[in-house]
């Protein structure tokens, strides 16, 4: 089995033309309507890359009938015999920054391969790539930066590490000396009722007719690694806890890739612990069921890691150069 990484997350082309698609069926584009490249270019803050596939795919399901090479034209039975009325404020996109429109995609794209090895990250070719000035493309290296996913070599150049052993075992190490410190720090200011909804939604997910899947699993691993710790009130603290948490970033990749690898997630019952120490006001219990529990992980996203190497074979792109191993 192979996996394109560029599918685990929502593709520009996606957004744009579920959008389109929305507007075509409630009547808001009627039958004739042009659109072309260029419109979607101006509206949605995208290139003309995935304007020209959102056009296509909207073709491929007939909502849309071509006129021309960029040039398509709503189909005539497209929309319901007596159109919708329509709303005051029609149904469309809300544009973002460019770099925010690229972003989760170039991420994924990043994090899929980083399981395979280092990468040097091209900020030029990814500006080239993406059809976007180098303004977008900075914007879209620093929020990587902040992430804690690229970093700077010797050089001043950008690179994605390797998920190798060692850079876990790093990663993991920071997390179980930093977090407990945070998650002390912040139970003190944490909202009402935030530890008891924490439980109700981890047990609600270990039911076992409960149906688990990758989004789950990530929101729950940010309601106590982030959102939780981000209650402590320590700026420097949490910009030195963000660095260890690009593991959470890939683990958003492995998830999905490896939902099944050990049946019941293991997480769930460690997480629940935690949380019961705290709402029993046993600080230093939470604290070391908390570091058992990354301490576990490790483990854990080793084994996932390995699997996924088996599983994907990314497609080149020219911004991601393979770094070999020293």
């Amino acid at each position: 089995m192979t996996t394109d990484p560029s599918r685990l997350a929502p593709r520009l082309y996606q957004q744009a033309a579920a959008a389109l698609a929305r507007e075509v069926e409630q009547g808001l584009l009627p039958p004739g309507a042009i659109l072309t490249q260029g419109q979607l270019v101006q509206r949605f803050g995208i290139s003309r890359s995935p304007a020209r596939q959102a056009l296509e795919e909207l073709a491929r399901l007939g909502l849309l009938e071509r006129q021309g090479a960029a040039r398509f034209s709503v189909a005539a039975n497209s929309v319901q015999p007596v159109p919708r009325p329509a709303p005051a404020d029609p149904v469309r996109l809300t544009p973002r920054a460019g770099w925010e429109m690229l972003y989760p995609e170039i991420e994924m794209e990043i994090v899929s391969r980083s399981s395979l090895g280092s990468w040097r990250v091209n900020e030029a070719m990814l500006a080239r790539h993406c059809g976007v000035s180098r303004t977008v493309a900075r914007d879209v290296v620093g929020r990587l930066q902040n992430r804690g996913i690229i970093r700077k070599d010797d050089s001043g150049r950008w690179f994605a590490p390797a998920l190798t052993a060692r850079h876990i075992d790093e990663l993991f190490e920071l997390r179980w000396l930093l977090e407990p410190v945070a998650m002390e720090k912040a139970l003190p200011h944490l909202p009402d009722g935030l530890l008891d909804q924490m439980l109700a939604e981890l047990e609600a997910a270990m039911a076992p007719d409960a149906h688990r899947d990758s989004a789950l699993l990530d929101h729950l691993e940010q309601r106590l690694h982030v959102e939780m710790l981000g209650h402590c009130g320590n700026d420097a603290l949490i910009r030195a806890i963000r660095l260890p948490q690009s593991l959470l970033i890939a683990h958003h990749m492995l998830y999905q890739l490896t939902l099944e690898l050990f049946g019941t997630e293991p997480f769930l019952t460690e997480h629940r612990e935690v949380v019961l120490r705290l709402l029993s006001g046993d600080i230093a219990g939470a604290r070391a069921a908390l570091v058992a529990h990354l301490r576990i992980s490790r483990r854990r996203a080793m084994l996932r890691i390995e699997a996924v190497q088996e599983m994907i074979q990314p497609d080149p792109l020219p911004y991601l150069e393979r770094i070999d191993p020293a």
